[in-house]
């Protein structure tokens, strides 16, 4: 099969970088004129050559022989000395310490380029090295004789604009371009490409406990939030707290919703606990306020929500799930259908979902109209019948109280996780077995499992270990 040889073959787009296809005389990308592209020019030095001094009294250096042929068993070309007497590859004469030695000069007086196995001289110490580009040439390309430089990447130079606009320390880079400031609604003003977000994926761990968030598979935005945080009773006795909130995503911003909620019911509790409060009574009170300040986001501006506009008509809504560790005590609350599971360390003993679903399919099965499988397979499950937010029907808060009698593990989730692991079982047999020494761990191990079992929703999972001494006693329930 013949090749034209009239085009050099180009590995990539001067323009884009993109691989052209074979004899396009156009980039099928970006529109560039290949056949503008300059041939390219003979083999020839562009970076200093420096050859070591022969030792006093050695041998001159003998450069190894040429292979006869190259990986395309086409004859390699071989340049000897004699090719260019007197003159460069750009047809500059060469100055005196530059002239091509013939083989067998004495060594020091010149310095001859040649694959060959001629023996060649090195230069003296203080000779200047040759140099074939034209920033060596006081005179630029007009005045060195050598090939004119291709134009310039136009790429390097919107970049090269880019980064003078740049913003100053500490400001936000793109990730794709290293160069372009990026805009407030996360995306390059340079190259246009999406930033990935802070909350895409969000790890914490604190002390003894530990949340992971994510943004699963399917969703474009991780509508889910977290909260984790430690404070000291009066007595000075530790105290562990972990809000898990899941956005409605059928709600304007669900995103700023679960943000505030969480971040509102956290100081709460951090504020209320070391002043003695109960720890169900604070609780409550971190619910409260969680819902307060996702209806202040409703009071905002029509402005704040024009990116949103088909949501217009739901006011920012989110579900929300907390527990706090309280000397001997275990704190949960909750409105919507997150849910808070109990592990024992000892898996041999039972397990418990410590929540239960403000949902439609709870609903039907405390009304005894369906059972558990039957109203969790209709496409109405996952309906919630309660929320925080301004349109909620009527705010009620849901807190338990339990006195534990033997270690375990406390998982706060979203369904993003329990639709992978429902009952206790199923997901007591997720938690990995060394979740009550690795929280964070075990969190992330949780969070991989609904992503391996298809991530079609945000998925968040915070992991409290709770350690008590063994009392054989039972454990004491109190739900209000």
């Amino acid at each position: 099969m013949s090749q034209s040889h009239q085009q050099p073959a180009l590995s990539k787009c001067p323009g884009c970088a993109e691989p052209p296809a074979a004899g396009d005389l156009f980039c099928g990308v970006c529109g560039y004129d290949l056949s503008a592209v300059p041939a390219r020019p003979g083999d020839r030095p562009t970076m200093a050559i420096t050859v070591p001094p022969a030792a006093s009294g050695s041998e001159a250096v003998r450069w190894p022989a040429a292979a006869e042929t190259d990986s395309s068993d086409v004859p390699a070309p071989v340049h000897r000395p004699s090719d260019l007497p007197g003159t460069d590859s750009g047809g500059r004469p060469l100055t005196e310490q530059e002239q091509v030695q013939e083989p067998g000069a004495a060594a020091g007086q010149g310095a001859a380029v040649g694959p060959g196995p001629e023996p060649v001289g090195g230069p003296e110490p203080s000779a200047v090295p040759v140099r074939h580009d034209d920033r060596a040439v006081p005179g630029g390309a007009e005045h060195s004789g050598d090939f004119a430089l291709a134009a310039p990447d136009p790429r390097t130079a919107e970049h090269a604009a880019a980064a003078a606009a740049a913003p100053a320390a500490g400001g936000k880079v793109c990730v794709a371009c290293r160069s372009g400031r990026v805009d407030p609604d996360g995306y390059c003003e340079n190259c246009g490409h999406a930033q990935p977000r802070e909350r895409d994926h969000m790890e914490q761990e604190l002390g003894s406990v530990a949340a992971v968030s994510d943004r699963g598979l399917r969703h474009h935005r991780n509508e889910d939030s977290f909260a984790v945080s430690s404070t000291a009773l009066p007595d000075g006795s530790p105290a562990v707290v972990a809000i898990v909130c899941d956005g409605v995503s059928s709600a304007s911003r669900p995103d700023e919703a679960s943000a505030a909620a969480a971040n509102a019911a956290n100081e709460s509790l951090l504020e209320s606990l070391p002043r003695g409060t109960h720890p169900q009574q604070a609780m409550h009170e971190a619910i409260v306020a969680a819902s307060e300040a996702v209806n202040a986001l409703a009071q905002e501006p029509a402005g704040a929500m024009e990116h949103d506009a088909h949501r217009h008509q739901n006011a920012p809504a989110c579900t929300l799930v907390g527990a706090v560790m309280a000397g001997e005590l275990l704190i949960v609350g909750w409105v919507g259908d997150s849910r808070v599971y109990w592990v024992p360390e000892d898996r041999s003993r039972p397990t418990a979902r410590l929540t239960e679903d403000d949902s439609w399919a709870a609903q039907m099965v405390a009304a005894g109209l369906m059972n558990e499988a039957e109203a969790y397979a209709d496409e109405r499950a996952h309906a919630i019948t309660g929320w925080l937010g301004a349109d909620a029907y009527e705010l009620e808060p849901h807190t338990a109280a339990f006195k534990p009698d033997r270690p375990g593990l406390v998982v706060v989730c979203t369904d993003g996780l329990w639709n992978y692991a429902e009952s206790a079982e199923e997901m007591a047999a997720a938690v990995p077995a060394d979740a009550q020494e690795h929280p964070l761990r075990g969190a992330q191990v949780l969070v991989g499992h609904a992503l391996d079992g298809g991530g079609h929703d945000n998925v968040t999972v915070a992991l409290l270990p709770f350690a008590v001494r063994p009392q054989g006693a039972g454990s004491a329930c109190e739900t209000v």
